[in-house]
C-alpha cells in the first residue's frame, strides 16, 4: 500500500492529499491543468518537499515532518518519466539506459530492452530517435534503476497521435508484464480508459474521487468532468465465445447476463473491458420482442440524476455488480414515472471493447 497523507502550499493552490494507493497496476491521476497532479508526483519523488504530513511506500517510510524523516529523491527507489525523455545527447541510448544503475544485471537489462522493443536502438544518439523512441528509452532507464514505484508524467503529452499511436502498445505491455506499481498522471480520458486499472480524480489539490478505474468512471463524481459524447459506463466482462455466424463474441457481465461485441481476437475466459455510452442506453418496462437490439439486459434502478440545464435524467442501472449509466429526456422519464427500485429492460445499441478503440 502507498499510503499518502501531505498538505502543500503552493502559491493559490493548497495540496491537501489523503490518499491510500494499491501496490499493483497502473493507477491514472486525472484532472484539469493547474489542479496538482504533477505537484503530487514531484512530492512523491522527494523532488518536492511537503510543509507536512507523512509518505509511506510499502513498509518504509519516505517522508514524516512529525518525525523529521525525509528522504532526499536517489534514496526512495522511484522511477521518474517526464513529459520530455531528458536523455543525455552526448551518450548512445545504451549509455543513457544504464546511467544511473549501481549494479550491473545483463538479464534484467536484456528483459527491459525486449520489453520496449529498443533492441535495434541502442548504439544511437538520441538526436536520431523520435519522439516515441526516445519516451521508450526513458521508460527503460527509470525500470532499469527497479524501482519500488514508478512515476509518469504526461508521458504522451509532447508526442503527435502517429507518435501516440506508436508508443501506446509498449505502454500497455509494461502494464500487464511489470510488477512494480505506476503512478500515471494525464488529463487524457483515452489513456485512462487504455491504460488504467485504478484512478485519482483531484480537483483544486484535492481528491474527489479514487478507487478501480471502473467504480470511479462511473461514479455521479465524475460525471460532470465527462462531455456529453463521453458520458459512459466501464466493465470488466469474460470472453465467452464467439458466435458461429457473425462476426460477434459473446462477453459475460455475470454468469446470467452477456453482452454482443464486435468479434474480438482473445481466449475464452480472458478479461476484456467494455464500455457502453450513456446515449446508447434506453429503457423499458416492458421486455421487448422482435427488435434489431442485439443487447438487452434485465436490470434494477439504482440512482437518479437530474440534468436541469439538458432537460435531462441520468440513471444509473444495476446489472449484478455491474453499473450502467442511460441518458433519459425528462419527458421520457416522467412517462416512464421511472423511480429508484424499479426492475427495467435496458436496451444497448452499442459496446466497444476499450483496449481496442483507442486512437
Amino acid at each position: 500500500m502507498l499510503a499518502i497523507n501531505v498538505q502543500k502550499t503552493l502559491g493559490n493552490l493548497e495540496l491537501d492529499i489523503k490518499l491510500d494507493l494499491p501496490m499493483q497496476g497502473i493507477t491514472a491521476i486525472f484532472g484539469r491543468s493547474g489542479t496538482g497532479k504533477t505537484s503530487l508526483i514531484n512530492v512523491l519523488s522527494g523532488l518536492s518537499e511537503p510543509d507536512k504530513g507523512a509518505i509511506k511506500l510499502g513498509d518504509r517510510i519516505l517522508c514524516d515532518s512529525e518525525e523529521g524523516i525525509y528522504l532526499p529523491p536517489e534514496k526512495r527507489k522511484i522511477g521518474y518519466v517526464f513529459q520530455d525523455a531528458r536523455l543525455f545527447p552526448h551518450y548512445t541510448v545504451a549509455g543513457n539506459l544504464t546511467y544511473g544503475c549501481r549494479d550491473k544485471d545483463q538479464a534484467h537489462f536484456d528483459a527491459v530492452v525486449t520489453l520496449l522493443g529498443i533492441e535495434s536502438l541502442l548504439q544511437r544518439f538520441p538526436s536520431s530517435l523520435s519522439g516515441g523512441e526516445k519516451q521508450r528509452v526513458a521508460i527503460g532507464r527509470a525500470l532499469l534503476t527497479k524501482p519500488d514505484m514508478l512515476l509518469m508524467d504526461e508521458p504522451l503529452a509532447s508526442l503527435d497521435l502517429p507518435r501516440k499511436q506508436e508508443l501506446m502498445p509498449y505502454l500497455e505491455k509494461l502494464a500487464k508484464q511489470v510488477n512494480t506499481p505506476i503512478l500515471y498522471v494525464t488529463h487524457s480520458l483515452d489513456e485512462i480508459l487504455r491504460l488504467a486499472d485504478h484512478m485519482v480524480m483531484i480537483n483544486q489539490g484535492k481528491v474527489v474521487v479514487a478507487g478501480n478505474v471502473n467504480s470511479v468512471w462511473g461514479s455521479p463524481e465524475m460525471r460532470p468532468w465527462l462531455p456529453a459524447k463521453e458520458q459512459s459506463s466501464l466493465i470488466s466482462a469474460r470472453v465467452n465465445h464467439t458466435h458461429p455466424d457473425y462476426a460477434l463474441t459473446q462477453v459475460m457481465l455475470n454468469h446470467d447476463a452477456c453482452l454482443w461485441v464486435s468479434k474480438l481476437n482473445r481466449l475464452r475466459g480472458e478479461w476484456v473491458r467494455v464500455r457502453i455510452h450513456s446515449n446508447d442506453v434506453s429503457i423499458t418496462k416492458a421486455k421487448p420482442e422482435k427488435t434489431s437490439i442485439r443487447n438487452i439486459l434485465t436490470a434494477r434502478v439504482d440512482k437518479l440524476l437530474s440534468v436541469d440545464e439538458e432537460e435531462k435524467v441520468a440513471v444509473r442501472l444495476r446489472v449484478g455488480e455491474a453499473q450502467i449509466w442511460a441518458n433519459l429526456t425528462l419527458w421520457a422519464a416522467d412517462e416512464l414515472n421511472i423511480k429508484v427500485g424499479d426492475e427495467v429492460f435496458a436496451q444497448i445499441k452499442g459496446v466497444s471493447v476499450t483496449q481496442d478503440d483507442w486512437v
